[in-house]
């Protein structure tokens, strides 16, 4: 088991989810972004439910980072309830797992 997170935020545009990857990476709170889209999202919204297109961020970080990405990315996310759940990296290549933990501040 690793001691790293992929943290999973959608955005309205390919601008808002770039924003949110640099807005992590450049803090050390991401070691990389991936930006990927467009997505079909289907959701229950105030009762009604939406469609939309939208972009998938995939952060990868640290677990003990989770609070500090999620409050960066609260700071930039236009949504009034972003989507921002993580799950762990259960396995990874040794040398990617030791880059990823060498591009986060620690």
């Amino acid at each position: 088991m690793t001691p790293y997170i992929v943290i999973f935020t959608t955005a309205e545009t390919a601008e808002d989810a770039g924003r949110i990857a640099e807005h992590l990476v450049e803090r050390g709170l991401a070691a990389c972004v991936q930006v990927s889209g467009p997505i079909k999202s289907v959701y229950r919204w105030k009762g009604e439910v939406e469609r939309a297109d939208e972009w998938l961020c995939s952060v990868k970080t640290a677990g003990e980072l989770y609070g500090e990405a999620e409050q960066a990315i609260r700071e930039v996310h236009p949504y009034e309830v972003p989507e921002i759940v993580a799950l762990p990296i259960e396995r990874g290549s040794s040398d990617y797992l030791l880059w990823l933990g060498e591009q986060l501040k620690r």
